[in-house]
């Protein structure tokens, strides 16, 4: 059984709106809906893990004005 690939942070975050549009729809069935509920929740896992490795990106690497590179905290402010 291979595993399916994990998606890029936009096809994750478009994926998971279609997702919550259909959820809001009313529409589905309660096994679609948990199903679909089910793969909202990996694709927000997804989501998390990709905006963390960014942050921690962005912290590891920062440019100062004299052209020095510096770990400086990110602030999300």
């Amino acid at each position: 059984m291979s595993a399916e690939p994990t998606p890029s942070f936009e096809a994750a975050l478009k994926e998971l709106e279609d997702i919550v549009r259909q959820l809001e729809s009313g529409e589905l069935s309660l096994d679609a809906s948990i199903t679909l509920y089910e793969r909202g929740q990996k694709l927000k896992q997804v989501c998390e893990a990709r905006l963390a490795d960014a942050k921690a990106r962005i912290e590891q690497i920062q440019q100062g004005s004299g052209g020095e590179i510096s770990a400086r905290p990110f602030d999300a402010a």
